[in-house]
């Protein structure tokens, strides 16, 4: 066998018909092309790493009234190549026209801490589980909502940062962000991706499961957006964002050349596409995140417009990496921030949508997507994680008749849930009770409990979504506890 793919293969889509693979390999290699079904795509050169370039090949595959298996391999300078689990070609399904699609969500894939991974046992078996309902009943749909890496070792392993974290604020603050450091970062989010995304059978499904990704904090590191001004906009946190943004740029959203993007020339990476009878809106919460706004005027303006165009049919799938409906810190965050401890826990409470400075820009969210959901004959459900653990919270708009939007939490696939003392901890401090958005009530926001389960799953999952013959969106958390929880949304 000759060049081999480092990364990869990465299947995406970004259409109904419209299918995308990226890879990496060594600089050397100059010629690159995807055989889909005996159909050669020449894949186009759009990004290097430190040690790799990383190629992209879009494929088109129209909508059939039966279901596809695509079988696909990749020639590296003629020869077919492998991926580092020795293999050599892949297929994917594509389901008819009629055919409501099996979708998998999944989030916060890896660990906040290096000591969390050893005490962690069979880390990435939820993956395999994942693998082994696919090959029974395949996934059409893996939808990725933030955390897909953990970023947060750099500043305990890189020497640099090492260094610059033993400063005091204000000489932080001061501080360049040199070439050594740039250098060591740079190295550090390549390793990473190569690293993370190895286990074989997460390797298995990106190769074989289109997917969809946005991220979250851990992707760049822990509390980003969340930060005190001077720290967020000093030069070294703004270096390490724009090298974490390259990454994340290549490697998720698959190059600006991103056919869903909903502004390529923006600054945000907020995407849209359909897919059968589902829109599906990724919000990106993390790109323009400050202690004062979520997202910017300008990712606003462009949600906005997407929301407006979208037909009167189909169910709208929201991706927002923090949950917009979950339990209320508001007294713990007034709490902090008369104390000293309000810096070291900013990232766990301003994070949050409901922390003071973000609820405006919370309730906005929830009126515009009230206000798409009344005229468009489907479903609205906001997909979250980050809080690793399994919750449903629901929006019930009784203003005329009555209407729902429901929120599915599902976190994480690999972190693991809080210990018992920390979730009673955070039971302490914090409540679930229902809240209303205006003066008659008449807006009421709450947690709903799943059925067979506890309200709140502490125990690694993701979500399974499909439509069955009842016309109901069926909700199943896969646990890798024997928990069995499941909704159906009407």
């Amino acid at each position: 066998m000759g060049q081999k793919i480092l990364v990869g293969p990465l299947l995406g889509i970004e259409s109904d018909t419209g299918y995308t693979v990226c890879f990496t390999t060594e600089p050397g290699v100059s010629d690159a092309e995807v055989n889909f079904n005996g159909h050669s795509v020449t894949a186009q050169a759009v990004g290097t790493t430190a040690r790799s370039t990383f190629w992209r090949a879009e494929y088109t595959e129209t909508v059939h009234t039966s279901a596809q298996q695509i079988y696909y391999h990749i020639n590296l300078q003629g020869q077919q190549a492998g991926n580092r689990h020795r293999q050599t070609e892949w297929r994917f399904y594509v389901p008819a026209e009629a055919e409501q699609p099996r979708i998998a969500y999944a989030s916060c894939n890896g660990f906040s801490s290096a000591d969390l991974a050893n005490k962690t046992e069979d880390p990435y078996g939820l993956w395999r589980t994942m693998r082994e309902r696919h090959d029974t009943e395949p996934y059409s749909l893996l939808v990725l909502g933030g955390d897909q890496l953990y970023a947060d070792e750099m500043w305990a392993t890189l020497s640099t940062l090492k260094q610059w974290g033993k400063l005091s604020r204000r000489d932080k603050i001061k501080s360049r962000f040199t070439k050594t450091m740039a250098r060591q970062v740079t190295r550090f989010y390549d390793d990473l991706y190569r690293s993370r995304w190895h286990d074989a059978d997460m390797a298995y499904l990106f190769a074989c499961v289109p997917s969809i990704m946005m991220w979250d904090d851990h992707d760049i590191f822990d509390g980003w957006g969340s930060f005190p001004d001077d720290l967020q906009q000093c030069e070294v946190f703004q270096g390490i964002f724009a090298i974490a943004r390259d990454h994340f740029e290549l490697y998720q959203i698959r190059s600006r050349h991103n056919r869903s993007l909903l502004n390529p020339t923006a600054q945000h990476f907020a995407f849209g596409l359909r897919f059968r009878n589902y829109h599906i809106l990724a919000l990106d919460n993390r790109g323009e995140r400050t202690l004062e706004q979520v997202m910017s005027p300008q990712q606003w303006q462009d949600i906005i417009q997407y929301l407006n165009n979208l037909p009167d049919s189909g169910h709208l799938l929201v991706l927002s990496a923090v949950p917009v409906v979950y339990r209320d810190f508001s007294f713990s965050e007034s709490v902090l921030d008369i104390t000293p401890w309000e810096e070291e826990l900013t990232d766990d409470l301003k994070d949050h949508w409901r922390a003071k400075e973000h609820q405006g820009e919370r309730a906005r969210l929830i009126m515009r997507l009230l206000d798409n959901h009344s005229r468009r004959q489907g479903k609205t459900l906001i997909l979250s994680g980050d809080v690793h653990i399994g919750c449903l919270g629901v929006i019930n708009d009784r203003r005329a008749g009555s209407q729902r939007i429901h929120q599915v939490v599902s976190s994480g696939i690999v972190h693991p849930a809080p210990s018992r003392i920390a979730w009673l901890g955070i039971m302490a401090v914090t409540n679930d009770c229902k809240e209303y958005l205006n003066e008659d009530e008449t807006i009421e926001v709450s947690m709903l409990q799943p059925y067979h389960a506890d309200k709140y799953l502490r125990t690694r999952n993701y979500v399974q979504l499909h439509e069955g013959s009842d016309d109901k969106l069926w909700v199943n958390w896969i646990c890798d506890s024997r928990d069995k929880p499941v909704y159906p949304l009407a």
